[in-house]
């Protein structure tokens, strides 16, 4: 010790440094699963909302038009496509989206309207027919609904 009463060992001891490392490497092994389980639950519900928006779009667009406009599901390319309507992007082609890709990194599970996998609205926002589509990401699955009657899409 010096004289001024300062030690001239000012740094940290090597037991300080693992005792901190160790305390780190805790709360991470602990945060981490919660993190990731958050992610995949959030990729989900974004997916659905996702499903759900644009068939909301495809109603208000054929009620706008006057014509029917169809939304078809494709489970084998995690993809569908509303038919008619043109890309927001001002690609040429209809508007499509792939539910495997960012941001949603999902998996088009099943698309069940009544028989098929496609939704037609009518004229006045009115579909041929009400269903299930039913997406996942991870172990985390949500189920978009179509009412037959009322033409209402909601999740469960």
């Amino acid at each position: 010790m010096r004289r001024d009463g300062h030690s001239q060992n000012a740094g940290f001891s090597l037991l300080e440094v693992v005792l901190v490392m160790a305390i780190l490497v805790t709360f991470a092994a602990i945060a981490l699963p919660r993190y990731a389980d958050a992610v995949v639950r959030h990729q989900a519900d974004l997916a659905a909302q996702r499903v759900v928006t644009d068939l909301d779009q495809a109603q208000s667009f054929a009620k706008t038009t006057s014509a029917a406009c169809t939304v078809s599901f494709s489970v084998a390319t995690e993809e569908y496509q509303l038919i008619g309507v043109p890309s927001f992007d001002g690609g040429s082609g209809d508007y499509s989206v792939n539910l495997s890709l960012d941001p949603y990194d999902a998996k088009l599970v099943s698309a069940d309207l009544g028989g098929d996998s496609q939704v037609v609205f009518d004229g006045w926002g009115m579909p041929d027919s009400g269903g299930t589509i039913v997406v996942s990401s991870g172990n985390v699955q949500k189920t978009v609904v179509i009412d037959g009657d009322t033409g209402q899409v909601s999740i469960q």
